[in-house]
């Protein structure tokens, strides 16, 4: 089923073929991106699976980590440590378009395919590495976990309360963020390709993409030598801003500029907040945001969030219930954006997944196939893709290069 219409559309990447060698979340991301704009993807996996396979919880003993960042993809099992296994992924490499891998930098040298050997497989061949701090610089054969991402790149420093402990974010936004970067560079190069028919390397570091991401704090280190501290839930620029707590939950509002200050203090009505020339100016209301949201939190605190929301919503002020994962699954906003889709799998059954938040009008991504459980594809990807003979595929299993 398509995320936003009928799948009728032409898909953009139709043509376009990826070798997933990737594990965890960055790059299965960022081949699963390509994949539901219609690349055909071919992901290997160890027997017994990649490690995520392992973590719980778990549907119908399969980790539903793996529905995340695996659907429209082909899945075969090689041993890649097996002597067999080399022809066997160079073979792949001659098949593919796009290479996708985020092991350690030299990793891949040491299996023989590094980039100089891909190239001589397929001199036109795109090579996506996501890795830790990139494939240069002092640090870039370290490891680097998403939190690691966090705590090196400066994200971390940056969240949490004033005077409180940094503190992680509460989702793996590096490995996230990353597989997005990964999937505009590979995109990227499939464009340069087309132009000129050459190939490259993509290097993506998820330390980059962090340290690109912070945003005013890096701009106002940079530029003005000045550090700015955590703010919590403060906006760092304007105020009032921050979360309050209503009769029934809690409410985040932004009344930070001039004119939704203004709208703010007329739902109150308090035209003397309004008035104050001390609060004139974003300098002003900065100055005094706690006393500010002392006025906010107060007026707040005596009413529920639906009658807040009706009075900010009629005024134009933003604001928003601090929704927890369950009710913004069930929201009419997720319903109507496509946001939630699911595919059938032979042996999982129904399978519910976040969609693709990219809506194109004339070519939307689909889902055309389940998250595959660890080389349910084989017989697809060597016999149909690789052209191997039925004996050659049973010397391989034989072998155990090739498991089940």
């Amino acid at each position: 089923m398509s995320d936003m219409a009928d799948g009728t559309a032409a898909a953009p990447l139709a043509g376009v073929k990826v070798l997933d060698l990737s594990r965890f979340i960055a790059g299965p991301l960022c081949a699963q991106i390509l994949a539901d704009f219609g690349a055909e993807v071919v992901k290997i996996e160890r027997p017994g699976g990649e490690d995520s396979r392992h973590h719980g919880p778990y549907h119908e003993d399969e980790s539903i980590y793996m529905f995340l960042y695996h659907r429209n993809k082909y899945d075969a099992a090689l041993d890649t440590r097996h002597p067999e296994a080399l022809g066997i992924l160079e073979r792949l490499i001659e098949w593919a378009d796009v290479v996708v891998e985020n092991y350690r930098p030299g990793t891949i040298e040491k299996m023989g395919i590094g980039y100089e050997r891909m190239k001589e497989l397929n001199p036109d061949v795109i090579l996506v590495s996501i890795s830790g701090f990139g494939q240069t610089g002092p640090d870039s054969r370290r490891a680097l976990f998403d939190a690691i991402s966090q705590a090196s790149s400066g994200l971390m420093s940056m969240t949490g309360e004033p005077g409180g402990r940094p503190t992680l974010s509460g989702t793996y936004i590096a490995d996230y963020t990353t597989g997005y970067q990964g999937a505009i560079g590979a995109l990227l190069a499939v464009l340069h390709r087309e132009r000129t028919g050459e190939g490259q390397l993509v290097d993506v570091a998820s330390f980059d993409t962090m340290f690109s991401a912070l945003g005013v704090r890096l701009i106002s280190e940079l530029m003005l030598g000045q550090s700015m501290p955590r703010s919590g839930s403060r906006d760092l620029l304007t105020a009032p801003v921050n979360v309050y707590e209503a009769a029934d939950g809690p409410v985040y509002i932004q009344a930070g500029t001039a004119s939704l200050f203004a709208k703010i203090c007329a739902v109150m009505d308090r035209p003397d907040l309004a008035g104050d020339p001390r609060f004139a100016t974003v300098d002003g209301r900065m100055s005094q945001q706690e006393y500010l949201e002392g006025e906010i939190g107060a007026w707040a605190s005596s009413r529920t969030v639906a009658e807040i929301a009706h009075a900010l919503e009629d005024a134009g002020v933003p604001y928003a219930k601090v929704a927890d994962v369950a009710e913004v699954a069930r929201s009419p906003q997720i319903a109507a954006r496509g946001m939630i889709v699911e595919s059938e799998h032979p042996e999982l059954g129904t399978i519910r997944m976040p969609g693709n938040p990219v809506k194109m009008e004339k070519t939307p991504p689909m889902v055309r196939k389940a998250p595959p459980r660890v080389g349910e594809d084989n017989d697809h990807v060597y016999r149909d893709i690789l052209g191997l003979s039925a004996e050659e595929l049973a010397g391989l299993r034989e072998s155990g290069a090739v498991r089940p």
